[in-house]
């Protein structure tokens, strides 16, 4: 079973403060692409990417949330992906390295990037992330499909459903601290966040929501 990681994708006019507001919730940067154009940082488990969407060449516009992927040994998996019907399952080299693309349910394409040692010029960061935190993204309008298809990848996060409306990610996390005292840092460092009934509810600098679970 391949080891994938769910990594929502924030397209965003401000990575600078999206990144911050990520680092006050206790995810940590990994990765920093040139020029400040993408980061990835990692949370105890799971990571979220930023990309400005300024210079996006996929019409990435700014508060959009898309899913993507990672993980080692794409060749493996686009073998396990064909033989099990998915015939579109793709590979190629990007200027950050491999990729792989395949068609998700309901017809959603989505990137599955090679975990590298080589980081292709970007910078490396390892300041270590709050084990305490989980990405855990939820999907709007997924086809009942979509969780054993999450399950074939071999994706460990918690990922949460509904039915209701077109194909939306929202950014949602889980912690294993006191909400009560996320919810304090948050409003300490300026951000719009309530707890409501043991979830706290945040709008974040793009003016998103977001929510953390216990």
């Amino acid at each position: 079973m391949n080891d994938v990681v769910i990594r929502p994708l924030r397209f965003t006019a401000d990575v600078g403060a999206m990144r911050g507001f990520l680092e006050t919730l206790g995810l940590a940067p990994r990765i920093l692409g040139r020029h400040g154009s993408w980061v990835d940082l990692v949370a105890g488990d799971g990571m979220v990417a930023l990309h400005d969407a300024e210079s996006s060449s996929t019409g990435g516009k700014h508060g959009d949330t898309r899913l993507s992927f990672e993980t080692h040994g794409i060749d493996r998996l686009k073998e396990r992906l064909v033989a099990a019907g998915h015939e579109d399952a793709t590979t190629w080299d990007e200027a950050y390295g491999r990729v792989l693309s395949v068609t998700a349910p309901g017809g959603l394409v989505i990137w599955i990037d090679e975990r590298s040692e080589d980081l292709y010029g970007y910078k490396l960061h390892q300041t270590p992330p709050d084990p305490r935190l989980t990405v855990s993204p939820h999907l709007s309008g997924a086809v009942e499909d979509w969780k054993p298809f999450l399950e074939f990848l071999g994706v460990r996060q918690p990922v949460t459903f509904d039915q209701a409306g077109d194909f939306a990610v929202r950014l949602e996390l889980r912690t294993t601290e006191p909400l009560a005292d996320v919810t304090d840092r948050l409003q300490a460092a300026g951000y719009t966040a309530e707890l409501v009934q043991g979830t706290i509810e945040i709008t974040d600098p793009d003016g998103q929501p977001v929510r953390v679970h216990a």
